[in-house]
């Protein structure tokens, strides 16, 4: 038996199609879906979604958003999604220093929440690029 998982960005819907295995990153760790599993709502946080087709596993950056499962339907809506086609290392990289560096600088607490956010979505496209490899 398989999943049907639909992923849907404000822009796009991101994945639309069945997978056998779902490991999510909800906003209290890891979530493993497997088939019939028990219905569930959950708040999801940045970082790296996995699907399991046949025995590969495809990354897919989420971030942040909600999940839905019941009778072997996911949906997840997410405020942004990325996957491993859309990303460059070279620019990821870059983008998680420049991140980093900014930290160092930053002045009142609305600027740190927003560079942690950016640091965050940077480690997540990292930890998807690792992944894939």
């Amino acid at each position: 038996m398989t999943l049907n998982l639909r992923v849907i960005a404000p822009d796009r819907t991101v994945w639309d199609a069945s997978v056998e295995e779902i490991i999510l990153p909800s906003s209290t760790g890891q979530l493993g879906i497997l088939t019939n599993h028990a219905p569930l709502l959950t708040a999801l946080d940045i970082g790296v979604m996995r699907l399991r087709i046949d025995k590969e596993w495809i990354p897919i950056v989420l971030m942040g958003g909600f999940a839905e499962i019941e009778n072997n339907n996911v949906q997840i809506l997410v405020n942004g999604a990325e996957t491993i086609n859309e990303l460059n290392e070279q620019k990821v990289q870059e983008q998680l220093e420049s991140a980093l560096e900014m930290l160092k600088s930053v002045k009142t607490n609305k600027q740190k929440i927003e560079v942690s956010q950016q640091i965050r979505k940077a480690r997540a496209r990292a930890q998807a690029l690792t992944l894939s490899n």
